[in-house]
């Protein structure tokens, strides 16, 4: 009887959580594809990213990373491939250092700088973490991880590209 009981709760907290997801409940939330256009702004230097829901923190492919020190905090400076109209560009950042994460994966681990990067989605600029890798070797240069995602609204892994990039201004 116990178990049972059990078993029915367990079943309709599922259904409420469901239930909870659904877009018709998320009215102010947009649904996003596994793939996305997004830009680094206000450079507008465009990626095709991917929606990653098993990724904590979104990652960006940098290359030359070096950490240094500024005013006593730890910063870096790293270059990033992208497209602008159509051409090919590269730009060189430095952005403090806001955290640095152990990452652990199929390829071990993984101490990566996380920084803060404004990113273009549709027409609306988000400031959101990044750690810096050096991501030639995958296929998407950006992954948009969880925490982000908690900002941005639902995503859908049977769409792609769902928005255009129109974000104005610097």
């Amino acid at each position: 009887m116990r178990k049972t009981l059990l078993l029915v709760l367990s079943g309709l907290l599922a259904l409420q959580a469901a239930d909870a997801a659904t877009p018709s409940n998320c009215p102010d939330k947009h649904v996003f594809g596994l793939l996305e256009n997004m830009a680094i702004w206000p450079e507008n230097i465009q990626f095709e990213a991917k929606l990653d829901t098993g990724a904590l923190t979104s990652s960006l492919d940098a290359k030359n990373i070096e950490l240094f020190q500024r005013d006593g905090a730890k910063w870096v400076k790293f270059d990033v491939e992208g497209n602008r109209a159509g051409d090919t560009v590269s730009s060189h950042f430095e952005r403090k250092v806001e955290r640095t994460i152990r990452v652990r994966g199929a390829g071990g681990d993984d101490v990566r700088p996380a920084v803060l990067m404004q990113i273009c989605l549709g027409d609306k600029v988000y400031s959101e973490q990044f750690t810096l890798r050096d991501r030639g070797n995958m296929k998407y240069p950006v992954l948009i991880g969880e925490r982000t995602l908690g900002h941005l609204g639902l995503v859908d892994v049977t769409q792609e590209h769902t928005l255009e990039l129109a974000c104005k201004g610097k």
